[in-house]
């Protein structure tokens, strides 16, 4: 799968985000569990030391939880210049929201919230796997897709079903042939176990 093939990356998640019970439910999860992580990072130590930056805000930090932003921000960009734009002002904007919040309530309370969150999310998109699509997350088979993609997807999807987005000319079109061939595929194979 090539690093920026939109369309083979949102085919891929397609096939295990078909049901629209579990689709709302990624919604509704996955960039809170971005904003949290961003929020455990800003405990990170700093990278270097902007003293323009700190004598503007001294929260913002350049840690780890930056690095993460810049990193996402810029995948998203390069995978579609206009969601991924969108999609990247999102990420930058939940860094700053994270740092003025993992500021406010300090680390003690920070971890807390952070892995109830965590916790709360990972287990309502779980859930929403074996209930509505009858089917493991696609984190237990790409891994970089559960953590790098799912915030930019979720962007795409709502841009979709919303006002009709498409990075190109067919491109829904083409995906939701490719969905339906990979579902009918993992369809094809858990037949197969069962024989």
């Amino acid at each position: 799968m090539g690093l920026l093939d939109l369309e083979k990356h949102f085919a891929f998640y397609g096939s295990y985000h078909s049901n629209p019970k579990n689709i709302i439910i990624h919604i509704l999860f996955v960039w809170p569990i971005l904003f949290t992580a961003l929020v455990h990072l800003y405990f990170t130590p700093p990278l270097f030391h902007c003293y323009v930056l700190n004598f503007i805000n001294p929260i913002l930090i350049f840690n780890l939880g930056f690095v993460f932003a810049v990193v996402y921000g810029l995948f998203y960009a390069a995978l579609d210049i206009k969601a991924g734009s969108f999609a990247a002002v999102l990420t930058f904007l939940c860094w700053v929201g994270a740092s003025f919040v993992a500021k406010s309530i300090g680390y003690e309370l920070a971890w807390k919230v952070v892995l109830a969150t965590q916790l709360f999310c990972w287990a309502g998109q779980i859930f929403g796997h074996y209930v509505f699509e009858k089917r493991a997350p696609a984190l237990l088979d790409n891994i970089a897709q559960a953590f790098l993609m799912a915030p930019f997807f979720v962007v795409l999807e709502i841009l979709q079903s919303s006002i009709g987005y498409e990075p190109y000319p067919g491109f829904q079109r083409k995906v939701q042939a490719r969905i339906d061939a990979n579902i009918k595929e993992w369809k094809n194979k858990q037949q197969k176990k069962i024989s």
